[in-house]
């Protein structure tokens, strides 16, 4: 049985379909999101997603999973990803990014934006580095939003700029055509959307006119996951 990665719910991003510009016409609704975690055919737990405005243009992002069948659920593995980011003339702009990840092991990354010096301090307990900020900078716990907002705006190629460990990432991804695609949550004629700049081998199945979020995603970053729907939630 393969051990529990817990993912970092996936993607990303903004710009037109000519990769020219990064602004939303309007910011997120809030929601909750539910998905089953599986890899391959076997079940490994549960990932809760929470989208929550703040007030004055800010919001927390939350993607919560808990091992709850196999060897996740024997190690009690988990994992923990928050991220408070602001909307910033028409886009979300990363704030603090916080990642916890519990296993055999724990790991935990503090990503910290300053705005007023545009520079980005990365902490995963090994010490701090630093890096210059990009305008509409954001971070991979909430490209998956981003990529839904690109997406509602009637967007087929996407470009965001990802600060990661030690660097901003141009992340490109690119709508692959119309699929259908069936979850708990039901069936659905979806948008499949690729990342076409990488390896790191990425699939999210999209319905921007009711989700913000994917209903399916499959990725190999963080381990070869996947993830449906379960419900969606909207105030």
């Amino acid at each position: 049985m393969r051990t529990f990665k817990p993912t970092r719910l996936i993607l990303a991003g903004l710009v037109l379909a000519a990769f020219t510009s990064t602004a939303f016409a309007a910011p997120p609704a809030p929601f909750t999101a539910t998905y089953q975690v599986s890899s391959g055919d076997q079940p490994m737990g549960e990932a809760t997603i929470t989208l929550k405005s703040l007030g004055n243009g800010e919001y927390e992002y939350s993607n919560q999973i808990q091992g709850t069948s196999g060897l996740a659920a024997a190690l009690g593995a988990s994992s923990s990803d928050v991220t408070r980011f602001r909307w910033n003339n028409g886009a979300p702009e990363t704030e603090t990014y916080n990642s916890k990840t519990v296993a055999l092991k724990t790991k935990q990354r503090l990503m910290q934006v300053n705005w007023n010096t545009k520079q980005v301090s990365v902490n995963d307990g090994k010490g701090t580095g630093t890096y210059a900020a990009q305008p509409g900078m954001i971070d991979r716990n909430i490209l998956s939003l981003a990529i839904g907002l690109a997406l509602r705006e009637g967007r087929n190629g996407i470009t965001l700029p990802v600060g990661v460990k030690q660097q901003v990432e141009q992340q490109q991804f690119k709508v692959q055509g119309t699929e259908a695609v069936k979850v708990p949550a039901g069936s659905f004629t979806a948008e499949r959307v690729a990342r076409t700049n990488s390896d790191k081998h990425f699939d999210g199945w999209y319905v921007p006119k009711q989700f913000a979020l994917p209903v399916k995603i499959a990725q190999s970053d963080g381990g070869n996951l996947t993830l449906e729907l379960v419900r969606y939630r909207s105030p």
